[in-house]
């Protein structure tokens, strides 16, 4: 009898972590948007960090948020830093990286704290004739075993929504 229940609870123990073996680590999140305007006036906004107060569903959860800045927005280097109690906001900051006029903006975010990560996070802009695709992207990771959140959780899904609500009011905005 006592083999018995050790045997189950070393499948039970053993289960998942072998099924996280053959689960992905990492996701990658892209949502677009068409805005009514030339690219100019859309890359001249979004490549101001402090302006994603106006239109990030993130950077607006929590209006107790504490937020702080270093260096020059809208260019590399700049920091935006956040501090909230609230549980889907916490402590992190976002840095550009790299600008590539008209194009691209690449982001890091440093997560601190309910979890610690640091992951990429982009803003690509095209020309459509007199208008502008804005796309924004996020990539995040997992390490084994905690990969197996990925069998609960659709980040897909969830951050997916968060950008394109964010990104249906960039649209609002500049139109």
């Amino acid at each position: 009898m006592l083999k018995a229940i050790f045997s189950i609870l070393l499948f039970l123990i053993t289960a998942p972590l072998l099924l996280a073996l053959f689960i992905k680590n990492s996701y990658h999140v892209e949502r677009s948007v068409v805005i009514e305007q030339p690219i100019g006036v859309v890359f001249d906004y979004i490549k101001y960090l402090k302006n994603q107060d106006h239109y990030s569903r993130w950077a607006n959860i929590d209006p107790d948020m504490v937020k702080a800045y270093r260096g020059t927005d809208a260019h590399v280097g700049f920091v935006s830093a956040w501090s909230s109690e609230h549980p889907d906001v916490g402590i992190g900051e976002q840095e550009i990286i790299g600008i590539k006029p008209l194009e691209r903006i690449d982001y890091e975010l440093r997560f601190i704290a309910p979890f610690q990560a640091t992951e990429p996070a982009y803003m690509l802009t095209k020309p459509i004739g007199d208008t502008t695709q804005v796309t924004w992207g996020f990539q995040g990771h997992m390490n084994y075993p905690m990969n197996l959140t990925f069998l609960f959780i659709d980040f897909e899904k969830q951050i997916g929504g968060d950008l394109q609500a964010g990104l249906n009011k960039l649209k609002e905005l500049l139109e």
